[in-house]
């Protein structure tokens, strides 16, 4: 892509239809971007939905299927899940570069963003060769559309947006992956278990940069960054946040609990025959 700024390059990702496409020319244009320290960053104006695939078939989430069992057949379909998940990251990443050009950021802020834009190309083509080789592709299982539909609520709102997909729902993959890959390791999928933990150990960074920079959009408005965050999660985001949290992982990401837990929802108690829990 010569003689392209990083949003007009951001801008072709994200109207590109094709998932493998879209992947290889997220960390093609990181390449790209490594290599040319003097690229404008631009200020090509993003799509407000990116370009998708006719499939996979898109549902409310409480429509979506429970994905159960140790079959070649379940285990594709929560390997799919999870790469639906990627391939939204890679268009909430490309759409972080172009659509906050208005905000007078420093270079250090799209760099990360093409990192994480790159490491989650990364992640989407790992899990399509693992899918691959259990018979399946991408669209080949319904999946739904909840986190661009979050990224589209927040698209006027910086300080929204880092809150929300970062530091709440990519902070949700912290304390679910654990389980993924306990239940690929008992059935002995080691392969799709380790494809887990590299992106387990990838999207630790991803939640700690969006936190980094939610505090620097915080620190340069004299906000109280965990006070904001609370407002704007209370605002933007629908329910309570679920536990049990994987803490140490939230920890390592720069999320500590007096952020979250007043917004989490009490555990689930089981009632006993008298009425006590």
């Amino acid at each position: 892509m010569p003689d392209m700024t990083l949003t007009e390059r951001a801008c072709r990702i994200l109207e590109t239809t094709g998932a493998t496409e879209k992947a290889a020319l997220s960390r093609a244009a990181a390449v790209e971007f490594r290599e040319d320290p003097a690229m404008e960053i631009g200020n090509a104006p993003p799509p407000d939905r990116p370009g998708r695939p006719g499939q996979p078939e898109l549902l409310h989430p409480a429509k979506m299927p429970r994905r159960r069992g140790g079959t070649p057949t379940a285990r594709a379909a929560l390997l799919h899940a999870v790469l639906h998940i990627e391939l939204n990251a890679i268009d909430l990443a490309w759409d972080m570069v172009a659509r906050f050009t208005s905000h007078n950021l420093p270079r250090d802020f799209y760099e990360d963003w093409v990192k994480i834009g790159d490491e989650e190309a990364k992640h989407f083509t790992l899990l399509a060769d693992r899918l691959a080789d259990l018979g399946f592709a991408y669209g080949d299982f319904p999946a739904h559309d909840g986190l661009w539909e979050a990224a589209y609520e927040t698209r006027n709102d910086l300080a929204a947006r880092l809150a929300i997909v970062p530091m709440v729902l990519e902070a949700r993959g912290l304390d679910v992956t654990p389980a993924m890959i306990e239940r690929f390791a008992k059935i002995g999928d080691d392969k799709s278990a380790g494809v887990l933990k590299i992106i387990l150990k990838e999207e630790i960074g991803h939640v700690a940069t969006g936190g980094r920079w939610f505090r620097f959009i915080c620190e340069r408005n004299h906000l109280d960054a965990r006070l904001t965050w609370q407002a704007l999660v209370r605002k933007n985001f629908k329910g309570l946040l679920k536990p049990p949290f994987n803490e140490e992982a939230r920890e390592s990401a720069g999320l500590p609990p007096q952020f979250y837990q007043p917004l989490a929802a009490k555990p689930f108690q089981k009632q006993t025959k008298n009425g006590k829990f």
